[in-house]
């Protein structure tokens, strides 16, 4: 029984990030660009442009924030890869 709850939920949040991928493509990319520059950067790169931002990252907040949807996908594609950097990285406890 709490084998097929674990395999549900499992494939409810696989079908979520394939719909958010297929809902979203321009995020998508973007989102795979993000995931991207935290692999390849060092914790030193990291550190040092924590808190800055470039124009085309401010206008994918603004993008985010008008759409809860696009929101919701871009974070649940991001937010592994970037958390397992930043714990790398010294900057999450």
């Amino acid at each position: 029984m709490i084998k097929r709850l674990y395999l549900a939920i499992l494939f409810t949040a696989l079908g979520a990030g394939i719909a958010g991928a297929q809902q979203f493509p321009l995020m998508n990319m973007v989102a795979d660009r993000v995931i991207q520059k935290y692999q390849q950067a060092n914790c030193e790169e990291l550190w040092k442009h924590k808190g800055e931002k470039t124009a085309e990252e401010k206008n994918l907040i603004e993008m985010l924030r008008s759409d809860p949807q696009m929101r919701t996908a871009f974070i649940n594609k991001v937010a592994a890869p970037i958390a397992n950097k930043m714990f790398e990285c010294g900057m999450l406890p």
